[in-house]
């Protein structure tokens, strides 16, 4: 079997999936993105050009599908142009229009990721009316699903890393999709025994370490909550340090629109104010090592809008952290209050406060909690537990030639464990 990976970026998420995916006899996996080409992790990789895309003067809603048209043709040159190219089955991520003219190259199925189905109301877009959306950006949520309902309607099959994502999407298709979480590395993302020191810096056995973890500092992500949380810890309890991992840039939202600084980690300091003696920011980080500070981790706090989940949840449950996080609906679907962590509301400010200051003063009580996490993680979330699923979804869907909308059985991938 040949199998075609699409997306963007590498490795994003295929890149696991395909090099264990090669590893087995008779399988061979391509991944095209926008990545130099060569071979990494046994996987052939190709490059696709892009040669155009949305300017200024392309009209605010439809930047996002224009985009996806110059992402989708090019895919389709550097397809064509690789003669050699025979997949059985095509993989890709759906909303940025990656496999939108492959069915014009090759008579195989096209299974496609469905991440985020957008919708303007009871959404990211409205959940903080402290960083309200534009009048244009609401009027765009209608148009920015147009790549995804085309992938839709032009897929054999998707699947999803969630319920709560299935459940965006409209009624009519959500049957065509199945939940398959990503997975993650559970030998790479556990708890061991490491130095109580962050770089240089020893810490002492009386400090607590309290961990946050993000792509970007940004509202999204509840950077602001985080910082104003840490403020109420700091008064109460002397010897906590705050461990924040993640970059200035803004990944999601329009945090733009609504600050005057260079940055939103910047906007935050400046206004909340906290004692940086007790922060340490360290940017971004190599995989082992923020696995490292996760094994340093008396408490890790996640806040999220409801919006797509972040693997970085999931990292710090199977690296046993006591976990307190926002009580929004994707987070749900992992933590159950009391058992495999805490939560408390996204702007509840005073009571998370409270369950970190609990947490924090006896760590051990807790830590029932962290192997609660990691019970989860490696019965539902380990790679070991998603690839089969995925790998059966696969072929299953070119095993019967299936060319109709939905795939015969397909309900009984759609359950997360």
């Amino acid at each position: 079997m040949q199998i075609l990976f699409v997306h963007p970026n590498y490795p994003a998420q295929f890149g696991l999936v395909a090099s264990r995916l090669a590893e087995r006899q008779g399988v061979e996996c391509v991944f095209v993105s926008r990545t130099p080409a060569g071979r990494r992790d046994g996987v052939r990789c190709l490059q696709y050009p892009v040669r155009g895309g949305a300017t200024r003067s392309t009209h605010y809603c439809s930047r996002t599908f224009e985009n996806a048209v110059w992402n989708a043709h090019g895919v389709y040159e550097a397809c064509k142009e690789a003669r050699d190219l025979r997949p059985d089955l095509i993989v890709g991520h759906s909303g940025f229009g990656t496999t939108a003219f492959l069915h014009e190259l090759y008579d195989c199925p096209i299974v496609n990721y469905f991440e985020y189905y957008y919708h303007a109301r009871g959404s990211d877009m409205d959940f903080r009316p402290d960083f309200p959306p534009s009048e244009m950006d609401f009027l765009r949520v209608r148009t920015r699903n147009a790549m995804i309902l085309l992938d839709l309607e032009a897929s054999v099959a998707g699947y999803t890393p969630t319920l709560w994502q299935r459940g965006l999407l409209p009624s009519v298709w959500q049957p065509k999709v199945a939940v398959i979480p990503d997975g993650l590395d559970t030998t790479l993302w556990s708890r061991r025994a490491v130095p109580r020191r962050l770089g240089d810096e020893a810490l002492s056995d009386d400090v607590r370490v309290i961990t946050y973890v993000a792509r970007g500092l940004e509202a999204m992500r509840g950077f602001d909550i985080f910082v104003r949380v840490a403020n109420r810890i700091a008064a109460e309890m002397p010897n906590v340090l705050f461990v924040v991992v993640g970059s200035d840039r803004i990944s999601y939202g329009n945090d733009r629109n609504h600050i005057k600084t260079k940055t939103f980690r910047e906007h935050v300091l400046e206004t909340e104010r906290p004692d940086l003696r007790r922060f340490r920011f360290l940017g971004t980080v190599p995989a082992p090592q923020l696995a490292e500070i996760f094994s340093l981790s008396d408490l890790h706090i996640y806040l999220t809008v409801p919006f797509v989940l972040s693997w970085s949840l999931l990292d710090a449950l199977a690296c046993q952290c006591s976990v307190l996080a926002s009580d929004t609906a994707p987070v749900r679907e992992v933590i159950r209050h009391g058992e495999t962590g805490l939560l408390a509301g996204f702007f509840d400010v005073e009571e998370m406060a409270r369950l970190a200051l609990q947490v924090l003063k006896d760590p051990g009580a807790y830590r029932g909690l962290g192997a609660a996490g990691r019970a989860l993680v490696e019965e539902r979330y380990a790679f070991d537990k998603t690839l089969p699923r995925l790998w059966e979804f696969f072929t299953r869907v070119t095993g019967g030639g299936v060319k109709s909308e939905r795939v015969p059985g397909l309900g009984d991938t759609n359950r997360l464990g």
